[in-house]
């Protein structure tokens, strides 16, 4: 975020500068704690002014600023001052209470102002190195709201701002995606917004952020996003393109076209490279010039299908433009019907507070009823596991039973819902589980994972996994190639080994939805679903919000071609119960 001073004496301000003090105003009272109306009235202001496609000098000239909509007396009176001095004197007294390390802090993915006060005040963290060295040695997981990775976030993402270059997680580039989105939505030239890019290809990592713009005038938009309080600085604007640097590291790339061209622009800015050349080269062997196709019919151009209509072909959703035989197959109208979010019914690994997660049973269970799952597992750490508080065999039993007994009050209210028991079992170094047998048959869910000895050769690793593989009792291996984007790498791993494993045993393998994670990755879960290998998309969330990750998982899925046939937690729970019982025997 620029926490700016401007300058002395009467100044013309562009309807974006005005803005942006604003949304500064608002960011330093939240982190005041002050009054929650006075924070909405400012960041709303922000927000009016930035949509205005006049000049509020020259509106000042013609009415009473309170007649703007959202404009009351008390922000009339500031945009005066702003307009005749160059500056607000509130403002830059809230500037100088704060730190400029704290200031950079607010600005950090997932912390803003209340977090940022937080960290003062609890722990006198005043500047993102702090802030790093704070989360290395884990003093902050403890704070209200944090935790352990919100934690690994904070170091990777200070980072990342260090470096102000290369790729981060996609969930952080969505995130400042649909904040700019929804900003821009605000212009009153704007018409409509969309994200281009690997973000809209769901790719893991993403090194910018491609945003198209329907509207009018190209200017009005570029200087209403300079304004934005994620926006450093314009580096290069040319015509309808320009590109942004942000605070957190990310460059924006914005296009500005008029509607007629809009949805040739976002298949454009989609991409990928690769899918767009092959795309032309298919097409030129067959004598078809790809651009001169589609713009002489731009006036039939109502939305993509019509762009690959018009080139006698399937339409290809985003996930699978890289050039990864998806052409050929739309040529030949052999695309899969790629799984939906809307198939899934259910969550095969979630956490609660039995072990480390922050989420009782009950409140896990009416968010699943709210996403409307009609089934799930709670699959609590197993004992091994002390860091995770791991469940004891005489705990695991005692959760066994209240579950049996929610299930029967579900019944007994008619209620179409089911809780799976469940647990993650650790896979140990020599390839055993931390858990009899006997514990495992009762079980309706048992996930296997590694979570210690990440280092072991690649034999000893392949060997430790199929071990796992081989227990008739291990319905899933969870994360199976044990990656932490950005923080771990894979395993030493000899993965087709582990795939014919499971491919011979019937073995479940999961792609774990958590954005740190996507583990199976999509090249890695179209391996699988090629052997006939089933998979799970579950979360693997230990609190409600992690429960929303979901959309990540699917969308690994999709971009491994998977359809829902190919995915245990599409199928009705009498279905997957029988499914599991004969993988069983």
């Amino acid at each position: 975020m620029s926490f700016i001073l401007y300058r002395n004496g009467a100044v013309s301000l562009r309807n974006a500068e005005i803005a942006r003090i604003f949304y500064e105003l608002a960011e330093l009272h939240e982190f005041r704690g002050d009054d929650f109306f006075k924070i909405r009235a400012y960041r709303n202001a922000a927000k009016v002014l930035a949509g205005l496609n006049e000049p509020v000098e020259e509106i000042k000239k013609k009415v009473d600023l309170k007649k703007i909509p959202g404009i009351g007396k008390n922000i009339a009176k500031k945009i005066e001052e702003i307009l005749l001095t160059g500056r607000l004197q509130k403002h830059e007294e809230l500037l100088r209470e704060v730190p400029q390390g704290v200031i950079e802090i607010m600005s950090l993915p997932g912390i803003g102002p209340k977090r940022a006060s937080m960290l003062l005040e609890k722990l006198n963290i005043s500047n993102p190195e702090e802030l790093a060295e704070a989360a290395l040695a884990k003093r902050v997981r403890g704070l209200p709201g944090m935790g352990v990775k919100l934690e690994m976030d904070i170091i990777r993402n200070v980072e990342m701002i260090k470096r102000r270059s290369g790729n981060v997680l996609l969930a952080t580039a969505r995130e400042l995606a649909a904040e700019l989105t929804e900003y821009l939505n605000i212009i009153s030239s704007v018409t409509r917004v969309e994200v281009g890019g690997s973000i809209r290809r769901w790719r893991e990592t993403v090194g910018d952020i491609d945003l198209v713009v329907e509207a009018e005038d190209a200017s009005m938009v570029f200087d209403a996003v300079k304004s934005h309080p994620r926006i450093k600085e314009a580096a290069k604007i040319v015509e309808n393109r320009a590109r942004f640097h942000t605070w957190w590291g990310i460059d924006v790339e914005l296009e500005i076209v008029p509607e007629e061209m809009f949805f040739l622009a976002l298949h454009k800015s989609t991409g990928s490279k690769k899918h767009l050349s092959r795309l032309q080269e298919i097409l030129g062997a067959k004598g078809v010039d790809f651009a001169h196709s589609v713009i002489e019919r731009t006036d039939a151009v109502h939305d993509e299908g019509d762009i690959y209509a018009a080139l006698g072909m399937s339409y290809i959703p985003p996930e699978i433009r890289e050039d990864r035989g998806e052409i050929e197959s739309a040529i030949n109208d052999r695309l899969p019907q790629l799984v939906e979010q809307s198939d899934i019914i259910g969550d095969l690994h979630i956490h609660t507070t039995w072990s480390d997660g922050v989420a009782t049973i009950e409140q896990v269970v009416k968010r699943a009823k709210e996403k409307g799952y009609k089934y799930l597992a709670i699959t609590d750490h197993s004992q091994s596991l002390k860091i995770a508080k791991g469940l004891s065999l005489e705990k695991l039993k005692k959760q066994h039973r209240e579950i049996r007994m929610m299930n029967e009050k579900f019944s007994e209210n008619n209620e179409d819902f089911r809780i799976l028991t469940g647990m993650e079992v650790d896979i140990l170094p020599k390839g055993d589980l931390d858990c009899p047998d006997e514990i495992l048959e009762e079980t309706d869910i048992v996930v296997a994972s590694v979570h210690s000895a990440f280092r072991q050769d690649r034999e000893t690793m392949t060997g430790r996994i199929i071990s796992a593989i081989n227990n008739k009792n291990v319905d899933i291996i969870g994360h199976v190639t044990g990656r932490l984007l950005g923080r771990r790498d894979e395993y030493a791993l000899n993965l087709e080994r582990v795939l014919d494993a499971a491919a011979a045993c019937g073995t479940i393998l999961e792609i774990n939805s958590s954005p740190d994670r996507l583990d199976l990755n999509d090249i890695n879960a179209r391996l699988a679903k090629d052997k006939g290998i089933k998979i799970a998309v579950n979360t693997d969330a230990h609190d409600l919000k992690r429960m929303d990750e979901m959309p990540y998982g699917v969308a690994v899925a999709r971009r491994a071609w998977l359809e829902a046939g190919d995915i245990v937690n599409t199928m009705p729970l009498e279905k997957l119960l029988l499914y599991l019982d004969e993988k069983n025997k």
